[in-house]
């Protein structure tokens, strides 16, 4: 009774409450960032080191070995992994999902200082990097045009583009990738050379020499001080041609006297296409609490602002939009709550035939879902896949509360009681039984909370909303909805003729009670509670075959069980996906090329496909990449006609078909970056151990032709990366008199 009476005596107090919380929880929703994955830190860092154009073999030696052994004592490390290749090298670190990840980056930078002084000249750290979403592109566009070069393209995506995209809020990274760097080629003439008696390290050394610009000093002349610069750098041919490698016979010789100097792009062995064309890629990365659909909303109406100073020739087509997924399922959200509200409404008044009462449950719902906005804003959660999902779910638990307490205060005043003594006795009767059904589920959802992994990441998030959802409208439910039924439930009260005799008992006044809600209940409460009565009426004369009943269902439960897939996340169409593949090892860029023409082409003649980036010898993340490597992010027109896996295997067999050498997998956007950010991308891994390559490499390839034949398997891959061919020349050294 002293709730009861709190609730009754402090109304206004109470709704005054109410109102703050939901402008809070309304402010907290304009706060929330977006995102399409809970925000998280992955216990898990990549370190990147280019090491020339050394072999594998050497760079395992020189670099990665190194750097695994001092990264071995880092606190909290589980596990090393690495990955070597031609010039470069990828080491990940797996930690302990209790560490403090930001910590044991700057443990991991303070070693690697300390180590860069024993890795060869020629290694250069080219990135530390700390694994989150954010690391991957919310967004990218590609660059395509029919009349110029892909120089260009670059420029006008490294000069044009990116700066103006940089300084947007919200936005980390600017990426380019693609494209040909601009550089000027000296093309030194030997027998010139040899005329001049100069040396090609003369004329290396002279143009590293001269191309600089440094500072002698400040000069302080008519009161100001000034800083003098001597510069060298060349921005045309002809600087360069003028250049003095050296001296010879007290004439300067200088670099047009040796070489010819003309423009020209740095060689590179990575190939970027988009829609059949050569392109440049500009990949938007956001910050980690940023807002992904205002980030790329920014982006666009930027690039729309610019438009004017990008050649009408260039094409900026979007080849990859993460918002895309995530305004689907915040409109996903929004859907469910207009609906659930609207069948509440349905279902609440035809069951109790009083729009008062109707009011009173549906308006718990927006008030729940504002201040669950307002909790998980002080939580530091987002608006994601997980948080959206529990904020649907728990649409239809809401209101449970609320249409208990209200019906039992419709009862109360049904029978005759004031709206104040029937809220008070109707909370005061229920306030147990809803206290214990309420925490009931949200026990349940708790231990979510305390998993680890990444399932812990995912779940962790909906337990904490459909939690917060569930006990705010428990509270709503004792404090909320009884004020609102004091002022709106306006039940029927049966009239009363004759006052009541004294031989009328408790159960008799009971009975017509009953009888009285009953025939203002409606129909559909009618026939309903009929045929209810009259099945519990034969299970109570049959027990034995009600518990036969329940068996079946426990033992056909089991069994479907045991039939059912399991998956981390459910299948959902994304409209785009990843079409990662494998050239033979040591291919060439140019054949590489040639067999992806042929992909592209199929890519290009389904209906299906919007449009498509490809990357070769390159991928979308931080990781190390052969040129016989590469990806497709592909993306598929809204409203297709087939379903994704549909276009997946047709064109899965198309291209095994015209193209048996390469390898192909296809995978989803989500799952693809899920996997990449474990270090796990394939669904299923299978880790082979042994100090003999060969016998290792034999071993795979059992167990690739075994796993073939599982049905259901389609992209398999034994795992051994042969490094490409490599032409080794070795001096050798004799005695002058051996020559002669």
């Amino acid at each position: 009774m002293p709730l009861a009476r709190i609730v009754s005596n402090q109304s206004r107090a109470i709704l005054i409450i109410v109102a703050l919380l939901c402008a809070a929880g309304l402010y907290a929703a304009w706060q929330l960032p977006v995102a399409i994955f809970p925000q998280t830190d992955f216990p898990r860092i990549v370190i990147i080191v280019d090491n020339g154009e050394a072999p594998a073999s050497q760079t395992l030696v020189s670099v990665t070995r190194p750097i695994e052994e001092a990264m071995n004592g880092v606190p909290g490390i589980a596990r090393i992994i690495s990955k070597t290749a031609r010039g470069s090298s990828e080491i990940s670190l797996y930690f302990d999902w209790n560490v403090n990840i930001i910590q044991t980056l700057q443990l991991v930078q303070a070693r690697l200082s300390q180590l860069s002084t024993s890795l060869p000249p020629t290694a250069q750290i080219r990135n530390v990097e700390r694994l989150t979403f954010a690391v991957f592109p919310v967004v990218g566009y590609s660059l395509t045009s029919d009349k110029r070069d892909p120089a260009t393209l670059k420029d006008i995506a490294t000069y044009i583009i990116r700066p103006q995209l940089a300084r947007l809020p919200g936005v980390a990274i600017v990426g380019v990738a693609g494209g040909k760097t601009r550089e000027f080629h000296v093309t030194i003439d030997p027998e010139r050379l040899a005329a001049h008696n100069v040396s090609v390290t003369q004329v290396t050394d002279a143009i590293k020499a001269s191309n600089i610009i440094v500072s002698p000093g400040l000069i302080e002349e008519n009161h100001q001080l000034e800083l003098a610069l001597v510069s060298g750098q060349a921005s045309k041919p002809d600087e360069l041609n003028g250049i003095v490698v050296a001296t010879v016979n007290n004439a300067p010789v200088t670099v047009a006297d040796v070489a010819t100097v003309t423009g020209g792009v740095e060689p590179e062995y990575t190939m970027v296409t988009a829609d059949g064309h050569p392109a440049a890629l500009v990949n938007v990365n956001r910050q980690p609490d940023a807002n992904t659909v205002a980030v790329v909303d920014e982006v666009r109406k930027t690039l729309t602002a610019i438009r004017g100073q990008i050649p009408g020739d260039v094409r900026v087509a979007a080849y990859y939009d993460q918002s895309l997924l995530v305004r689907d399922s915040i409109n996903s959200v929004r859907d469910s709550i207009i609906i659930g509200l609207l069948l509440s409404v349905v279902i609440l008044y035809a069951f109790l035939r009083n729009w008062g009462t109707t009011f009173v449950a549906i308006l718990v719902i927006p008030v729940t879902v504002l201040v669950t906005f307002l909790a998980m804003w002080l939580a530091h959660l987002s608006f994601d896949l997980m948080t959206l999902g529990g904020v649907a779910a728990a649409i239809g638990l809401v209101i449970d509360d609320a249409i208990v307490v209200v019906e039992n205060i419709y009862t109360h005043m049904s029978r005759g009681q004031s709206r104040r003594e029937a809220v008070q006795s109707a909370v005061s009767e229920i306030t147990v039984p809803i206290i214990g059904s309420t925490i009931t589920p949200v026990v349940v959802f708790l231990p979510l909370t305390i998993l680890t992994g990444v399932t812990g990441v995912f779940f962790r998030s909906l337990a904490l909303t459909m939690s917060v959802a569930l006990l705010t409208s428990l509270v709503l439910a004792l404090g909320f909805t009884p004020v609102l039924a004091e002022k709106f439930v306006r039940p029927k009260r049966r009239a009363k003729d004759a006052e009541p005799s004294p031989e009328s008992d408790t159960e008799h006044e009971l009975t017509l009670d009953e009888l009285e809600e009953e025939a203002e209940s409606g129909r559909v409460l009618r026939a309903i509670v009929t045929r209810y009565e009259w099945v519990l009426s034969h299970a109570l004369d049959n027990r034995w075959i009600v518990v036969a009943i329940i068996a079946a269902v426990l033992v056909g439960s089991y069994l479907l069980y045991r039939g059912l897939g399991s998956e981390f996340l459910p299948e959902f169409d994304e409209s785009a996906f990843v079409l990662d593949y494998w050239a033979p090892p040591g291919a060439s860029l140019a054949e590489t090329d040639r067999m992806l023409r042929d992909v592209e082409d199929k890519l290009m003649k389904t209906p299906e496909i919007e449009s498509y980036s490809r990357r070769t010898g390159l991928e979308m993340g931080l990781f190390v990449t052969e040129p016989n490597r590469g990806d497709y992010a592909v993306k598929l027109k809204p409203g297709h006609k087939r379903e994704t896996d549909e276009v997946i295997s047709d064109l899965r067999k198309q291209i095994e078909e015209a193209e048996p050498a390469l390898e192909i997998e296809f995978v989803g956007i989500v799952p693809d970056v899920i996997g990449d950010l474990q270090g796990n991308p394939e669904p299923i891994e299978i880790k082979l151990y042994s100090e003999d390559a060969a016998a290792l490499q034999s071993k795979a390839d059992e167990v690739e032709a075994s796993i073939k034949k599982i049905q259901g398997v389609v992209d398999t891959k034994n795992g051994v990366v042969i490094s490409g061919p490599a032409l080794t020349s070795k001096s050798i050294r004799c005695a002058p008199r051996d020559l002669a």
